[in-house]
């Protein structure tokens, strides 16, 4: 039987800010049981059927990293601009009130990897639109994306089409 694991996610209000309903994970991580099972979760549909995991800064390491384990293949990471050592290439994406960028190792992924992107949410689809493109940049091919939690009330899996999603929790 699976667990709720919405029991282990806490709602911050007015985080952020004002009018913002932050979906707290790290209740979910602190409970060893929950977060196995969460990632075994994220992990079953894709089996068999990755190279790669993606994981997208910050908590996109957290929740990326151990279903990377799960699944047996490497971790390919993304950063905000100027994290990286070594030779990147560059996505940008649109916030809320302007633009943000994303980078990654041009190594990173191999080419013609069958990659899966993992993120803890998805919400209007901006950072995991960057981090498919960079995929794509490096002739990787998208598998699909999995999150813990998606808001599917801003259509973040609209702008992911056609890449399969999967999340595990879904708040419309």
């Amino acid at each position: 039987m699976q667990t709720d694991l919405t029991r282990h996610i806490r709602d911050i209000p007015d985080f952020p800010k004002k009018g913002i309903v932050f979906k707290d994970i790290t209740p979910l991580l602190a409970n060893g049981p929950a977060f196995k099972e969460a990632v075994v979760r994220l992990a079953e549909p894709f089996r068999g059927k990755v190279d790669a995991v993606l994981g997208i800064e910050s908590r996109g390491f957290i929740t990326g990293a151990p279903v990377a384990v799960e699944l047996g293949v490497g971790l390919a990471i993304v950063r905000k601009p100027g994290k990286l050592p070594w030779q990147t290439h560059s996505a940008s994406y649109e916030l809320e009130y302007g633009t943000d960028s994303l980078e990654i190792h041009q190594d990173a992924i191999g080419r013609g990897y069958r990659v899966l992107l993992v993120d803890d949410l998805l919400a209007t689809g901006g950072t995991a639109c960057a981090g498919l493109d960079l995929v794509r940049r490096l002739d990787g091919e998208v598998v699909g994306a999995a999150f813990l939690i998606e808001l599917g009330f801003l259509r973040g899996r609209d702008r992911l089409a056609p890449v399969s999603v999967h999340s595990l929790i879904r708040y419309d």
